[in-house]
Parts: C-alpha cells; structure tokens; sequence
C-alpha cells in the first residue's frame, strides 16, 4: 500500500489551510492501552478488507467450472471489484473528513463483509459481478481513510510502526483468503469458501469496531468539491507523479495478470495441481513482505531509478521462467515476479509521498486509483491473453507491461543526465560520482 499522508491534516487532505495540530499529549503513546487497541482494530479492519478484495482470486478455476465461463469471464469478480474500489477512493476519502474517520471505516467494513455473505449465493455471473463490485465501492472506505487515522491518533514516533502493522494486516488478509479459500473450495466447493470468508470478515469488523478508540485530533470540516478539484488537478499537472502513477498501474497490471490466471496454469497439464495446492501458492506473497520491507536498503544503494531498473529486471526474468513446463522454475518465476513488483510498488508509492508536497492524501489516493485500475485491467486482459493464447500470451502481455515501465525509468534517467550536464561547469560541475548519485536518486530535474 502507498505510504501515509503523516503530515498533513483533515483540512490539508481536502486541499484547504491546515488548522494548528492537535498537541502530541492527546495522541496514543506506545505501551497505552488506547495504542494497542488502535493497533489490533486497523491490523484487523485491513485483514477484513484484503481479504474480502481478492477472495475469488484463487477460485477462479472453480466458478469457471461451475458456471461454464472463460478465464476472462471469470476474471471479472475480481476486476470488477478493484476497479469500483478505485473509482470509490477519492470520494470516500472526502467523505471522511465531514463524517470522520472512525465512521467510514466502520461503514466500510460492516457492509462489505455483511454483502461476503449475500455473494455467495449469486445464481449467475452478471449478478456476481454486481454485487463484487458494490462490494468495492464498501471497501473503499478503508484504505482510503485508514493512514489518515494512525497519522491524527497515533503520537508521531510511533506512526510508521503503526502503519507497518496496518500493511501487514493488507498483506496477510489477501495472501490468507487465497490460501484457506483454495482449502474449502476444494473439500465444500466455492460457495462455501467465500462464505465462510465472509463469516470471518463479519468477526474482524465487530473486532474492529470493539477496539477501536474515539478519534479525538479528528477535525470534522466541509466537503468542498472545488478545492479537491484544484488539488487533483494539481497532481495530475505533475509530470513525475503522472509517471510515477503509470509506473504503479503497469507494474500492478503484470501483477494481476499472472496471479489472475495462475490457477488455470497450474491445474491444466503438464502440472494438474488441485484446487488446494493452487491456493498454497500465494503464499510466495510473503515474498513480496521481504521485498518491501528491504525496498529501503535497496534505494539507499542505487537510488529509486536504480531501484525501479531492479524490479523491471527480477519481474522480466520471473516472466520468462514461468514459461517452463518445471514447476520448480515456475515457482522459482512467481518468486522473482513477487519480488520484483513489491520493489517497484514499494519505489513508486513511497516516491508519490516524497514528491507530493501538498495535499499528500490525494496524491496517495491518485497512486491508488491507478494501481487498481492496474490490477483490474492487467486481470482482465491478462485472462483474455490467456484465453486467446495460452500462458504464452499472458506473459506476453506482461512483458510489455515491464517495458513501458522501462521506458518511463529510461526517460527520466535520460532527462536526470541532461540536466546534469546542463548543470555542469567549468570546475563547478557535479563530479562522476555526483552525477550517478542524482542519477539514480533524482535529485535533479524530475519533469
């Protein structure tokens, strides 16, 4: 997930002045009790959340066969779903600075996990797809909101740790819900795996909303359309976040296509896996934990231009292994995919953040609207390159992906030289070193 707006507040995240902050001595302090249950309520909602996003991930194979429909066909519970996610963001997110933060994360939650018990029982794929997508609309408010809340409640030194259990609570509901529903639908069929999803989503949000404390920094303001208008606006005039938001959609888009039509890979021969097995495989999703986690040393030593050439380099060379017909190289291609794009996740929505000087909520909001769009595009069109020819087409279509990525890193390398060189003088240049150091890092002009 793209990191938090840590400093701004309620007024700045609609695109007005920021009122003077709330004194640090009402926010929750490490050790507090108001801290661990701050903790134990987000790492719970996200656990929900992700859960619920890509629950029919690892099902698809299984409501193809009983619905009679193609991979692309089948695609669609899952891109439905991000896609109305990301058109819900930047609404929702305003929304939360009228009603507050509290309140939209319990609405959020409560009604996405009370639609995971009606999904189930979708007698076909149209109304599947519409209820997949409400749903994301009602998850939409978790992510959206969730940062903003440890930002305003938690005590500045302990914001980062606070949200590295946020992410972590993402990151273990998306990769558990593949891997247990993948168990159930193979003993009790798909049905039976979302609703019981959708039963231990129920008892994450009542957790939830048990937990968590009463925002007491939040500052209820009005909604003011126009001045979001003219902060998106804004963002969007910026060459590099508009780079930095393609870099965060094609990755994500490689990323959907390979995990969107894995299990038919992996259950067609020459490998026949079961159901079960498919569902074991998104565990190489801790994978991508590690990657994010090392992002940091690895941008500290090339730079995040360096950093995005790695990513595209581990991605590209995962892509073509999976091509073997060896399962031991296939997973061995899964690892590099995984690890190349929480690299490059981890690069671009950490450098949004950085480059985003005002209004650093939408800015984060934008990355993610484009970063799920990415998912549902690359799963949609992912799954119809599959469809048409084979997984040969899939990656393909995902090798392409990596190379507009490239391009985009190539340009701004391209432009960091010019502008070096520009820069430099008679004894007043930058040195060798200096150069490679704004290189890689982009110190030097970003448009």
């Amino acid at each position: 997930m793209p990191p938090a707006d840590t400093g701004a507040s309620a007024a700045q995240r609609a695109g007005a002045s920021a009122p003077p902050s709330p004194d640090a001595t009402t926010k929750l302090s490490p050790g507090s009790p108001g801290y661990r249950r701050a903790n134990l309520a987000l790492f719970a909602a996200g656990l929900a959340t992700f859960a619920l996003l890509y629950s029919t991930q690892a099902l698809l194979p299984a409501i193809s066969a009983d619905l009679a429909l193609t991979p692309a066909q089948a695609s669609l519970t899952v891109t439905a779903t991000t896609a109305a996610l990301a058109i819900a963001l930047l609404p929702v997110s305003a929304l939360s600075e009228k009603y507050g933060r509290t309140a939209v994360m319990t609405a959020s939650v409560f009604s996405a996990a009370l639609l995971a018990l009606v999904i189930p029982f979708a007698p076909d794929l149209t109304t599947l797809v519409v209820l997949r997508a409400v749903q994301g609309v009602a998850l939409a408010g978790l992510p959206a909101t969730a940062m903003a809340y440890l930002a305003e409640e938690i005590h500045p030194k302990a914001v980062a740790s606070a949200i590295g259990l946020y992410v972590a609570g993402n990151s273990i509901g998306g990769m558990s819900s593949r891997v247990f529903s993948g168990a159930v639908s193979q003993a009790l069929g798909w049905r039976t795996a979302l609703f019981v999803v959708g039963l231990i989503a129920l008892a994450c949000a009542l957790t939830f909303r048990l937990l968590v404390p009463p925002a007491r920094n939040f500052q209820p303001g009005p909604v003011n359309p126009a001045a979001l208008l003219r902060t998106v606006t804004g963002h969007l005039g910026n060459a590099l976040l508009r780079r930095l938001y393609a870099i965060g959609l094609l990755f994500m888009a490689v990323f959907g296509a390979v995990y969107t039509v894995l299990g038919y890979r992996l259950m067609a021969e020459p490998f026949g896996l079961s159901q079960t097995a498919v569902g074991l495989i998104f565990l190489v999703y801790l994978v991508g934990t590690a990657a994010s986690a090392g992002s940091g040393a690895l941008l500290g030593r090339v730079g995040r231009r360096g950093a995005l050439y790695v990513a595209v380099s581990l991605a590209a060379a995962g892509l073509l292994l999976t091509l073997s017909t060896s399962l031991v190289l296939v997973l061995a291609g899964l690892v590099l995919i995984t690890g190349g794009f929480f690299t490059g996740h981890a690069v671009a929505s950490s450098s949004v953040s950085r480059t985003a000087t005002t209004g650093r909520a939408q800015a984060s909001a934008l990355y993610l609207t484009a970063y799920y769009i990415g998912n549902s595009v690359g799963g949609t069109v992912g799954a119809s390159a599959f469809n048409a020819a084979g997984w040969e087409g899939t990656v393909a279509l995902s090798l392409a992906a990596l190379v507009g990525v490239a391009g985009i890193t190539l340009y701004a390398t391209r432009r960091a030289v010019l502008s070096a060189r520009a820069g430099g003088g008679s004894g007043a240049g930058p040195s060798g070193a200096g150069v490679r150091n704004r290189l890689f890092t982009g110190v030097t002009a970003h448009k």
